[in-house]
This record gives C-alpha cells, structure tokens and sequence, in this order.
C-alpha cells in the first residue's frame, strides 16, 4: 500500500471549515434575512410588499447591496436567496458582480475564462471555484474580505518563511549529516499527518483492492459520486459502492459465465453514460455492462487493435486504437461500426467528444477535429508533443502531453485554436486531467495529483504526492497475430483520476485513493 502526503499551496488565513462546511450546506446559509424589512409586510415568498414604503436593508443603495452580497457565499446566493427575498434575488442575478467575485477568487492577474464566451455561466463558476477552495485550502475570499495587495504581501511573507526554514535545515544537515536525515523523515511523517487533517472539509480513503496488478483506470458513475468502477492489469473491472463501509466495499467483479476474467489482456480505459459501462482492453474488445442490472454483460465489440481511450455519447460510442483509428459505434445495431475514422498516423491516445464534434490526440504529434453533422474532417494541428489525456468543456479543450505539460485549445466554429501552454510543476507524462468551469485536476507519471484553478497560467492550490507505485514507463509487447509480427510499445504506467460531485478519485498502481466531502 502506498504511502501519501499532501503540500498545500496560496494557503491563507480565511473563513474557518464549520464556516465554509455551513456555507455549502441549503440548510444552514448562515445569513439572517428575516430582518430585511423590518415593521414591513411580506409576501409569501419572503419578498417585500410592493404596497409597502421600503425601509431597513431594501432601502439601501443598489452598490451597498451588491457589495453586501459580495459577503455571502455563492452557493447561498444561488439555491437559498431567491426563495427568501426576491429583491435581494434580483440584486445577485447581476452578470457584472459575479464577473468581479470571479476576479477577487482568482486574482486579477490570471485569465479567466481562458475562452472568453458569451452567456458565459458565472454564478456556476463562482460557485464551483469557493466549493474547490474551501475543500482543498481550507479558506475562501468572499467579497472585499481581502485585496490583491494583501495576497501579494501574504505570498511575500510565506517565501521568506521557506527560505528561512531551508537555510535553517540547511544548517543542521551539515552539523549533522545522520542527525538531521533522521529527523527530516519523522518531519515529513508528521507534516503529512498535520496537512491532511487541515483538510477538514475531505476524508480520505482507499478502497480495500483486491486487484492482483496495477489499476490503470477508475471512473465515477451515477452522477453523484457515491459508486465507481476500477480497471486493472489483471484483466478485470470491478464496481465498488464509495459510501459503504468505512473505505467502500467491492459489489462486483464483472464478467460473463464461463469466464475467469472481464477480459482476455489489460483493461486500459473506461467510460460511461447513464446505466451504460464500457470497458476497453489490449484483446481489442470493449464490452458493455449495465450497472443497474448488477453489472450485467450486455453486449461484445471487436475493434481489430487495442483499445486506448473510450468516449460514450447519447447517440454513439467512440473508441480510440492502437491501430490509428477513432472507431464510431451504434450499441443498438445488430452491427454496431457506423463508421472507422483514420485521423492520425499512430495510436489514438485520448480523444473527447459532444453532439458537434470529435476530438483526438495521437502518438504522431496530432490533433485531430472531426465534424459529426458534415461528416468530415475539419482539422489537424501538428505538435510539438503527444497528448495522453484530454478534457473538453464549453469551447474550452484541456490537454496534457508526455513532456509534463498543459495545452489549452478553443474550439469555436469548428475551428481548433492552440492557445496556450502552461508548465504546473509536472516532471512526466500527464496521464490525467479534469477541467469543468470553477475546478482543474491533473495528475502524471510523476506520483503527483494537482488541484488547480482554471485560469491562466493555472494557480495550483493543492499537490497530492504518491509516494510510492508509480515507476514511470513500462513496455508492453503486442503480437499482432495477423501478420505475424512483434510490436513494442512504451505505454505509460497510468496514472488516472475521476472527479464527480466533488469526490476525486485517483488509480496509480496497486491503490484506489478518494477524497470526498464529510458526511
């Protein structure tokens, strides 16, 4: 089992956890707005009368108002004001002061949105952002709590904490070589110990695996956060309930009668929509399962290679090979193949997808747009790189690369735009990534898990260090029985994550570790 710690980074003094815990919760918005009005009949759903002279809180400037709203969380602002007082409702519904919350809670320095959009979803972002940093810092700005120059001054004085402490171990290291390693591993003990539980708002768990090699994928299903499933090396999927027990409890181990595995090699990737699971393996099957069913099998796709990425969409299954080819199935058709697109000159590595289009990255430096409504291929970008994972929300394409960094595309108008690139502190491949409109996840070959803002450049605010079972790059031979020849392909130890409803979930060898929100 392997051992983990947790550094946290722009870590500040801010609203305390019970705060921040009460802050999210619909039941507890620790605001008191029953004086709003006050000696002023209200109309049932907590509004003022418009019959009635506004006095007391109503009666304030507009600017007052919005600054007071500035103070309350955005989550209360969102599901809890507008059912107690329509006015103050109408004063959050305001597009410029979410704009200017969004700005206080990044900085002003950093872009944000990377993709400029109009109709761009504000108080969902605002909303994600306070819940990510609440979790993951244990603090988050509301309002005027603090300035940009406060954080400036703030992150001088934390430098200056650093180097005073580095030049002090320093020091001891050369009074006492042996002394000193001695004492940095019980620091490093206790720092891991003391940080995760500064994160009061998450607990942390393994699952009790059973796996007998390394997990190479782990999803969410269901939408909530509250099951998933793993996949592993030794040929198996298996589903797990993440609320019961104290660490989750296995439910099943898939697979049809007659056989000792889910699949016959590695299984490499899985994805999901609705009850529907697909798992894809190196015997260049994916096999369907429904979840609801008990993990039923419920249908069989050979794909003619391995198969290193699945997308599953409300009208199609997407597969992505070694074989060069992204791979579009109909899973209700007698012959599911609707189409085998050759977009690239290698294997297919990650790919994403939506109703309009199909995006995928290959070992060949590619980057590939396909045109589901036109039925043709819009557009090849050449990198300078190859992209393993990939992440498509709004107009905005997040992609990590075998040299340990981040790319951010727009695809607007079905034009593919490479914005920029951005290094977070990652030193190997980035196996994984997660964007969504407050939250960024990466994680790579480096044993590193990091929890970003998504601005740009990305502000990290929390590194999970896997201090053991990742070893970087393994090879993996494949004999293609068809003509008879031996292929070597250097596949990356994975690294994978899962976030769903706030529960992020990351596969790295042996061990399935989730960090989830108290009950």
């Amino acid at each position: 089992m392997s051992a983990v710690s947790v550094s946290l980074s722009d870590q500040e003094t801010g609203t305390s956890s019970d705060q921040c815990r009460a802050s999210q919760s619909s039941e507890a918005p620790c605001i008191d707005l029953h004086g709003l009005s006050a000696g002023q009949p209200s109309s049932a759903d907590g509004s003022p009368s418009p019959s009635a002279e506004t006095t007391g809180l109503l009666s304030l400037p507009w600017e007052i108002l919005t600054h007071i709203n500035s103070y309350i969380p955005a989550q209360c602002l969102i599901n809890v004001l507008p059912k107690v007082c329509h006015a103050l409702a109408t004063v959050a519904a305001d597009s410029t002061e979410w704009q200017l919350r969004a700005r206080r809670l990044i900085g002003s320095k950093a872009g944000f949105p990377v993709v400029p959009l109009e109709g761009y979803d504000w108080p969902t972002a605002c909303m994600e952002i306070e819940q990510l940093k609440t979790c993951w810092t244990s603090e988050v700005h509301h309002g005027a709590r603090q300035t940009q120059e406060d954080e400036e001054e703030r992150d001088q004085m934390r430098l200056q904490e650093r180097d005073q402490v580095a030049r002090e171990l320093e020091e001891g290291l050369e009074d006492d070589a042996v002394e000193g390693n001695h004492r940095m591993d019980i620091d490093a003990d206790e720092e891991q110990d003391a940080v995760i539980n500064h994160l009061e708002d998450l607990e942390y768990i393994t699952l009790p695996l059973d796996h007998i090699a390394a997990v190479n994928s782990v999803l969410h299903l269901g939408g909530e956060g509250t099951s998933c499933a793993t996949a592993s090396r030794d040929r198996n999927v298996k589903l797990w309930d993440l609320q019961a027990g104290s660490n989750g409890t296995l439910l099943h181990t898939l697979g049809t009668r007659g056989e000792y595995s889910t699949h016959q090699g590695w299984v490499w990737c899985l994805a999901s929509r609705g009850p529907l699971l697909a798992s894809g393996a190196f015997d260049s099957t994916v096999r369907l399962w429904d979840v609801q069913a008990g993990g039923a099998s419920t249908g069989l796709i050979r794909t003619g290679g391995a198969v290193l990425c699945l997308s599953c969409q409300t009208d199609v299954l997407l597969a992505g090979t070694f074989d060069k080819k992204v791979n579009m199935y109909d899973i209700r058709g007698a012959q599911p193949l609707v189409k085998s697109l050759e977009l690239h000159g290698d294997a297919v590595m990650c790919l994403a997808a939506d109703d309009k289009y199909i995006i995928s990255g290959s070992k060949d430096c590619t980057v590939a747009v396909y045109d589901r409504t036109a039925g043709k291929d819009l557009q090849r970008l050449r990198l300078s790189s190859y992209l393993l994972s990939m992440s498509y929300s709004g107009c905005e394409v997040w992609t990590g690369d075998n040299s340990g960094m981040l790319q951010c595309f727009s695809l607007q108008a079905g034009s593919l735009k490479a914005l920029s690139q951005f290094d977070v502190g990652h030193t190997d491949l980035v196996t994984g990534i997660h964007k969504s409109s407050g939250s960024l996840y990466t994680c790579s070959a480096d044993r590193t898990v990091k929890v970003h803002l998504p601005c740009a450049p990305p502000r990290t605010l929390c590194i999970l260090r896997r201090q053991a079972g990742v070893s970087g790059v393994s090879i993996h031979h494949i004999l293609l029985l068809s003509n008879i020849r031996l292929c070597c392909v250097c596949v990356a130890v994975s690294v994978q994550l899962s976030v769903e409803a706030g529960v992020l979930a990351v596969a790295s060898d042996d061990e399935v570790a989730v960090w989830r929100p108290r009950r």
